[in-house]
């Protein structure tokens, strides 16, 4: 079997690719308004009864993606490009609502603090795999 070129859409799913490229840019066009109306709707404060379930469910899904990487990455799988993006963008994502969500005072510090030291980093060491994986 031939190998595929990476800048080359498979034959049987030339037309799918043909109109996700188009597709995802109109959603990104629609998510301009959309997010400037939530700049301006939301409120500041939010109280929300799952806080903790949805910290632990996503510290969770990186733990996972995270070992994945590992794994992928003892094993020189192919699948380590794969995982050490999601790590990436899990790790920013993290980083981003850990400093947003935290309270004034100590907590953001500490959230500031593992952002730029544990969260960033590693997010770039994860994209740096990522790169010269693919």
């Amino acid at each position: 079997m031939a190998a595929e070129r990476l800048d080359q859409a498979p034959a049987d799913n030339a037309r799918l690719v043909a109109w996700a490229g188009p597709a995802f840019l109109l959603f990104s066009v629609v998510l301009i308004p959309w997010t400037i109306y939530l700049g301006y709707s939301l409120p500041d404060r939010q109280e929300s009864s799952h806080y903790n379930i949805a910290w632990v469910g996503f510290d969770v899904l990186l733990l996972v993606v995270l070992a994945a990487t590992g794994f992928f990455a003892i094993r020189r799988s192919h699948l380590l490009a794969l995982s050490a993006t999601a790590g990436a963008t899990l790790l920013v994502v993290d980083a981003w609502f850990d400093v947003m969500t935290a309270l004034p005072g100590s907590q953001f510090l500490q959230s500031l603090a593992s952002a730029v030291f544990i969260e960033l980093p590693l997010a770039a060491v994860c994209g740096w795999l990522a790169y010269h994986t693919e």
